[in-house]
């Protein structure tokens, strides 16, 4: 593997696959994920993303190879403890709680993170600490002003903030983000990256993306996949100019 640039390596797999029947979903893949970095993973449809990533996060096992977390062998780790020790991910669906207040929102996310059991009198929508975790979670997501209105009135792009800002809520140290830019108009989309070049000092960001323009723009790494398995991982001025990855995507969006 190349070498990457940016800090200590949050996030890191050594040679994960994972096989559905007959079909090899992800193969061999390796990837490291450091500090004040973008790590953008992409590829045509049916590469295998959605499936590495759900390995990274713990919602499936793999079944060769090791997740690495923060320097912490996590490869058994359902998702839940993983995300306690410090990664959040957002999804490609909304998973937004619509008729709750966009703060309440991301206090419920914070909770999660700093439950309270002692402290049974007290209600939970006035615990001091998830809801300072929220409000700095909206603060850095753009969101404070919106605060009090519902979530399910937010625009797409708004609720897409809002999924990230429920990350922040839990104070992970890796994000992992499923097309954070999937179905956004312009304007929108250049909001959500401004977010992740500011995020990305504080976090290790692994992000699928299927827009070349934003992934060349945002991306300090790009890993690239095709059939499970990683057919090129660098800079993205390397990637670029790969033949390789020129011809896994003749034909799709282009590399341009």
């Amino acid at each position: 593997m190349p070498e990457s640039r940016g800090g200590e390596v949050l996030l890191r797999a050594r040679g994960i696959s994972r096989s559905f029947g007959g079909l090899r979903a992800v193969d061999d893949v390796s990837i490291e994920v450091r500090q004040g970095t973008v790590h953008a993973v992409i590829g045509t449809n049916g590469a295998g993303k959605s499936t590495l990533i759900n390995l990274l996060c713990g919602e499936i096992q793999a079944t060769q190879g090791t997740v690495e977390l923060l320097g912490r062998d996590v490869s058994r780790w359902s998702q839940p403890r993983r995300a306690l020790t410090g990664l959040g991910r957002s999804y490609q669906r909304n998973t937004i709680y619509a008729p709750f207040t966009v703060l309440e929102n991301c206090r419920l996310s914070a909770q999660a993170r700093l439950p309270q059991p002692w402290n049974w009198f007290a209600p939970a929508a006035r615990c001091e600490f998830s809801l300072a975790a929220a409000r700095q979670a909206l603060d850095k997501a753009g969101l404070a002003a919106q605060a009090h209105l519902l979530a399910g009135a937010l625009s797409h792009g708004q609720k897409r903030q809002l999924e990230i800002a429920m990350c922040l809520a839990t104070h992970p140290r890796v994000l992992v983000l499923d097309e954070p830019l999937a179905g956004m108009g312009a304007e929108e989309s250049e909001r959500m990256l401004s977010l992740l070049e500011g995020l990305k000092a504080e976090h290790a960001i692994l992000l699928v993306e299927h827009d070349m323009d934003a992934v060349f723009r945002v991306a300090d790494e790009i890993t690239v996949m095709v059939n499970g398995r990683v057919i090129a991982s660098g800079a993205p001025e390397a990637i670029r100019a790969n033949p390789d990855v020129q011809t896994a995507y003749l034909g799709e969006e282009g590399v341009h």
